[in-house]
């Protein structure tokens, strides 16, 4: 981690389902004089919610109960579909045929269909389901690779390995075609804010380009789901549109998302604000919106002599 060369000291800790992972945070808290945890991915956010009440300081995290729910997502949808905010078309399959018969209800083999585990991070178990892996010559010029997609039928033997006795819950959704944005998010006891921005280019989940654009739908469609789900502090939400152009969810992140210092060329600092909720000083105000801007993200590097930095390009 190259960040450990750009602060005075470094503590590596267990990872966060291991047992000693919250004693050794509380270690570190009082060895340090930390006053706040701010968890940044969706493991530790989900081992902090369940322990607040074993963390000594406070954690800009919301109940474990709604990060449970949040993380989930075939509960986020149920939420959106309760709420009547547009949701893709889903079901939850928990054996072969299942997968099979209500990937056809989706419209697959002449519709693409998108299958995950309804608990995952970081992308693990994203595949789109097609039949239509063969490339004519213009989409072999024109289109980049898309290693995610995989047949029904190859799926299915995958899964069944070990002899289908344990087959995964697996969450099938309709393939939105759309632009994907994400929703950057704080909700305080005295404010709300929802920051919307359309990510142009994504790298391994990551938003390597990401222009902000004031969308009131998007805005008002996240917090009316954070409040249903009780999400509080920092967080986001992912959709995608359709064909139609209807903006649908994808999921959401009960944390802080991996770009969302973009929404402060918005105005607001969401993860400040956040901050300053957890330490019992409340925000009483956003500031003032700013013109849209693009955020972009570049790889960079640095030179490291016997555990020192010695340069940065």
């Amino acid at each position: 981690m190259l960040g450990r060369f750009w602060v005075e000291d470094f503590r590596t800790v267990p990872p966060p389902e291991q047992d000693g992972y919250i004693e050794e945070i509380n270690r570190l808290c009082k060895l340090y004089n930390i006053d706040l945890v701010i968890p940044q991915t969706t493991r530790e956010t989900a081992i902090l919610a369940a322990n607040l009440r074993k963390v000594n300081v406070p954690v800009t995290v919301s109940s474990g109960a709604s990060v449970r729910k949040a993380n989930n997502k075939a509960d986020l949808l149920r939420v959106f579909r309760k709420l009547g905010l547009p949701s893709p078309r889903y079901y939850v399959v928990k054996s072969a045929d299942e997968l099979g018969e209500k990937a056809r209800r989706l419209g697959y083999p002449s519709r693409r269909v998108v299958v995950r585990p309804p608990v995952s991070f970081g992308g693990r178990g994203f595949r789109i389901l097609s039949e239509t892996l063969g490339l004519t010559r213009e989409e072999f010029l024109a289109e980049k690779p898309i290693p995610a997609e995989i047949t029904v039928e190859r799926l299915k033997g995958i899964l069944a390995n070990d002899g289908g006795s344990d087959f995964p819950e697996l969450l099938l959704t309709e393939f939105l075609p759309g632009a994907e944005y994400s929703v950057d998010a704080f909700v305080g006891k005295k404010i709300r804010v929802a920051i919307p921005r359309v990510r142009e280019k994504i790298v391994d989940g990551i938003s390597f380009r990401t222009t902000l654009e004031y969308r009131a739908d998007l805005s008002r469609y996240t917090l009316a789901a954070a409040k249903e789900i009780g999400l509080k502090y920092a967080f986001g939400f992912q959709f995608k549109l359709d064909a139609a152009g209807v903006p649908k969810v994808l999921e959401c992140n009960p944390r802080v998302q991996g770009t969302m210092v973009a929404s402060l060329f918005g105005g607001p600092n969401i993860i400040w604000m956040a901050a300053k909720e957890a330490l019992g000083e409340p925000p009483t105000g956003v500031p003032r919106r700013q013109k849209a801007a693009s955020f972009i993200r570049f790889w960079g590097g640095a030179g490291v002599s016997d555990g020192r930095l010695v340069d940065e390009i």
